[in-house]
């Protein structure tokens, strides 16, 4: 049995039979109060939860992880704000391999990926003061016991989809905290170039050939070559020439 063995991770956890959005609340709450760091919001019943740029996420009542984490990442400057976003995505990717040890990819920016199946979406929130970061609400949703989506939303799969079992939630949890606290205190103690190896070595198709569509429906092939600091993926066409595109600026096929 998993035990949680954390500095600050989920020390406090806030739950609710339901919210709407876990997110929301941490966000209300940091409005008119200050949480310690690493203080967790959670539901097994998120009902109106938000994915990137205003997506949907859909999650079934007492089956998937909905949670949120406030942190204080006031030591990293705005311009390096994507910093955070990779080590919470491989604090995360590090959680869901310790239950499918294999092809568990970070899809760019910060989806998690089994084999070409989303298991888990990523909506970091974080408030600016002058030229730091203030606070973040990382907001992280988790298929792990759902087995049916209603919404039939893109290749989605869970936990129990990809081992055959069915995993406790709670423990499920515990592993949660303690990897993406693992990786923050990496980001905190400065190992930027080793977070972003990490963050490369498990990007979903990085260096490989690749069918990507824009927002016009135009599709090219290329590969990733890398991301840049501000978060733009960088990638290289079938004719050598090299584009950065941001979020919703392009997608796989």
């Amino acid at each position: 049995m998993e035990t949680l063995n954390t500095l600050f991770v989920g020390k406090v956890v806030r739950e609710f039979p339901k919210l709407a959005s876990t997110n929301q609340y941490a966000t209300d709450l940091l409005s008119k109060s200050k949480p310690s760091e690493g203080t967790v919001i959670s539901t097994p019943n998120q009902y109106a939860g938000r994915g990137q740029i205003g997506s949907g996420w859909e999650s079934e009542a007492d089956k998937n992880i909905n949670l949120s984490i406030i942190f204080y990442p006031t030591f990293l400057p705005i311009r390096k704000q994507f910093q955070l976003n990779q080590a919470v995505s491989l604090g995360v990717k590090d959680c869901i391999a310790h239950f499918v040890p294999e092809n568990v990819k970070i899809k760019w920016p910060n989806d998690i990926y089994i084999h070409n199946k989303k298991v888990c979406g990523i909506l970091i929130q974080n408030t600016l003061t002058g030229s730091i970061i203030s606070s973040s609400v990382i907001g992280i949703g988790i298929n792990v016991n759902q087995t049916t989506f209603i919404t039939n939303p893109p290749n989605p799969s869970s936990l129990k989809l990809e081992t055959n079992h069915e995993l406790g939630l709670k423990r499920v949890r515990e592993v949660l905290c303690r990897k993406i606290e693992t990786r923050y205190l990496q980001l905190k103690a400065g190992k930027i170039d080793e977070l972003y190896q990490d963050y490369l070595h498990n990007l979903y198709r990085y260096d490989e050939m690749s069918l990507f569509k824009r927002p016009n429906e135009d599709t090219f092939y290329g590969k990733i070559l890398g991301v840049e600091e501000t978060g733009k993926l960088l990638i290289e066409n079938e004719y050598g020439d090299q584009e950065n595109f941001a979020i919703k600026e392009v997608r796989f096929i």
